[in-house]
C-alpha cells in the first residue's frame, strides 16, 4: 500500500501563518499596514453594529482597507450569544453577515466568539446558519490543525510568549504533521500596551518566508476540508479530488500535488 502523509500546504510548503483580529477599532489601520508590509495575512471579525461609531472603522472604509485579507463575523453587537433567545442569537448572526456581506461583496462564512463564550447549542446555530468555522479564546501554544473549525483554538494570543513561539515555528521542521501558527488578539491592545513594537519584531522574524503559506483563516480551512475531501483507491494507487482547490499530498519522499476534478495515479 502506497505510504502517503497529510502535512503539505499550497506549493509543497510544510508551514502556514494565519492571523486572527476581532472588533474592528481604528487601530485595525495600523495593523493591516504591518501586516501587508510583511506579506501576512489575516481575518479580521468586525461587529457591523459598531461600524461607523467613535473609535471604529468606517463602512465606507472595509473593503478597501481589508482587501486581500478576510472579513468575518463577530456578531451585530458583541453580545454573549449564549444568554439570548435564539431568535435573536439568528439575528444578531444573520444581520451581521448581511451588513458585512454588502460591503466586501462576498459571503461571510466565518465567525469568532464574542467575549470568547460559547456552547454546542451554539456550535449548532452556527452550522445551521452555514458558518463555516468560529474561533475561540483558547490556545494551544503549539503548531497543529484541529478540524472542529467550529471550536477553533488559536497557536495564542500575541501576549503569551509571540516571540518565543514565532521561533520555535520557524526552526521546528514539522515533518509528520501541519505545521500552522494562528495568532489571535485586538488591534487597540498594542495601542493600550504601547507596544507596537511587538507585532512589528513579529511580522519581520516570520513574514516574506519562501516556507510558510500566508492565509487568511477561511483559506486554512478550506484548504483542509478540500484535503481531507480527497478519494482514495482501496490500495491508495489512484486519488481523485472532486473539490475547486488544488491540494498537495506526501507520497513516500515526494510532494504530490492534485488538481482540482483530477485523478492522480500515485504508483
Amino acid at each position: 500500500m502506497v505510504q502517503i502523509s497529510f502535512n503539505v500546504f499550497p506549493n509543497g510548503r510544510k508551514k502556514a501563518l494565519t492571523m486572527s483580529y476581532d472588533d474592528g477599532e481604528i487601530y485595525d489601520h495600523r495593523l493591516v499596514e504591518i501586516f501587508n508590509r510583511n506579506g501576512i495575512k489575516g481575518t479580521f471579525h468586525l461587529n457591523s453594529g459598531n461600524l461607523d461609531t467613535e473609535g471604529y472603522i468606517k463602512s465606507k472604509e472595509v473593503a478597501a482597507l481589508y482587501k486581500g485579507h478576510e472579513v468575518a463575523s463577530h456578531g451585530k453587537h458583541h453580545l454573549d450569544l449564549r444568554t439570548l433567545p435564539r431568535n435573536i442569537v439568528i439575528q444578531e448572526i444573520q444581520e451581521d453577515r448581511r451588513a458585512l456581506e454588502s460591503l466586501v461583496g462576498y459571503p461571510i462564512r466565518g465567525f469568532s466568539y464574542p467575549f470568547g463564550n460559547y456552547n454546542d447549542e451554539l456550535v449548532n446555530v452556527l452550522s445551521a446558519l452555514g458558518i463555516e468555522y468560529s474561533r475561540t479564546v483558547n490556545t494551544t501554544r503549539g503548531f497543529f490543525v484541529n478540524p472542529d473549525f467550529l471550536r477553533w483554538q488559536a497557536t495564542c494570543h500575541h501576549d503569551e510568549h509571540l516571540l518565543e513561539l514565532a521561533k520555535r515555528f520557524i526552526d521546528d521542521k514539522h515533518y509528520w504533521s501541519y505545521g500552522l501558527m494562528y495568532v489571535w488578539g485586538h488591534s487597540f491592545e498594542f495601542e493600550k500596551n504601547k507596544n507596537w513594537g511587538l507585532i512589528e519584531e513579529f511580522c519581520k522574524m516570520v513574514g516574506g518566508r519562501d516556507d510558510v503559506w500566508y492565509a487568511t483563516n477561511i483559506e486554512i480551512a478550506d484548504y483542509i476540508n478540500a484535503v481531507k475531501g480527497l478519494r482514495f483507491s482501496v490500495d491508495r494507487t489512484v486519488v481523485f479530488n472532486p473539490s475547486a482547490k488544488d491540494v498537495w499530498i506526501g507520497v513516500k519522499d515526494e510532494t504530490v500535488k492534485i488538481p482540482s476534478g483530477k485523478c492522480v495515479r500515485l504508483a
